[in-house]
């Protein structure tokens, strides 16, 4: 499988604003917002000017495309059959990357769990193809799978920052340690970032980022940053079954202010000095 990248004459490179402008969006599992969060923050970082592409990374089940109700000419299944460059497999949404709030998105297959059995090596080769594709964007978010997967990893390992998102549920919060823990032993160089999704309040979100942080300090020897708490918000599922982003359909929604202070956030790499309003 060959993952040349190829220059076109509309997708110059540019150089990457980084560090750590290549983010992981991961989760221990399934049901926490992740691909919501993801897309989100997509939209918040091209309202702040910067190129952002947004590549659906979970192999099994993709659905960035259905969340954002695209229907994609190609994929990555696409790329992995060698029929496309990655390159020409990214879709613009709102104008693309570089318009005003537009983005561009690399999709997977929804539903289909084509790349769900990737060979190791071809999973490494997408990652480094995601690597030389990034050179023409400020921002690239990965929205991985959730869990633990070997290719889940491979991914975030080519990846400079990872985000987790959890919410207040025992079983996300276990999951969510798990993630980190397999993360630092599987790639050490990538930090893993928290952001607290469908919290009740700013205090409940806080205690459950306290928790977090406590377990990987006492078991892990780190206390990762917390990017942000978003609070529950019923324009969240609104937006979602418009297969809009929030941003685009209710710019000031507490979900979608408060996402765009986990970007802020993110872009500043001072997460814990983020403002969070009673």
């Amino acid at each position: 499988m060959n993952f040349a990248f190829r220059k076109s004459e509309s997708r110059q490179p540019r150089a990457r604003v980084a560090p750590a402008s290549v983010i992981a969006v991961a989760s221990g599992k399934g049901g926490v917002g992740k691909t919501w969060l993801s897309t989100t923050l997509a939209a918040s970082f091209a309202k702040m000017g910067r190129r952002t592409l947004l590549v659906d990374g979970d192999l099994g089940l993709a659905n960035v495309d259905v969340q954002l109700g695209i229907a994609p000419e190609t994929d990555l299944a696409a790329v992995i059959a060698g029929w496309v460059e990655l390159e020409d497999a990214v879709t613009p949404i709102n104008g693309g990357a570089g318009a005003s709030c537009g983005f561009d998105v690399l999709p997977g297959r929804s539903g289909s769990g084509a790349l769900a059995g990737l060979p190791p090596d071809e999973a490494s080769r997408l990652a480094a193809g995601l690597t030389a594709l990034s050179l023409q964007y400020d921002i690239v978010l990965v929205d991985l799978g959730a869990g633990i997967e070997d290719n889940v990893m491979r991914l975030a390992r080519a990846c400079d920052r990872c985000l987790v998102v959890a919410t207040d549920e025992p079983t996300s919060m276990t999951d969510a340690y798990a993630f980190i823990k397999v993360l630092r032993g599987y790639a050490p160089s990538v930090q893993p970032w928290l952001a607290i999704n469908m919290a009740d309040t700013r205090v409940a979100g806080r205690r459950t980022y306290e928790a977090l942080a406590r377990a990987s300090q006492t078991f892990l020897g780190f206390r990762p940053p917390m990017a942000g708490i978003v609070l529950r918000d019923p324009k969240v599922r609104e937006a979602i079954r418009q297969q809009k982003t929030l941003v685009s359909i209710d710019p000031q929604a507490q979900a979608a202010l408060d996402a765009a202070q986990i970007a802020e956030a993110l872009v500043r790499g001072g997460a814990e000095g983020v403002a969070q309003s009673a």
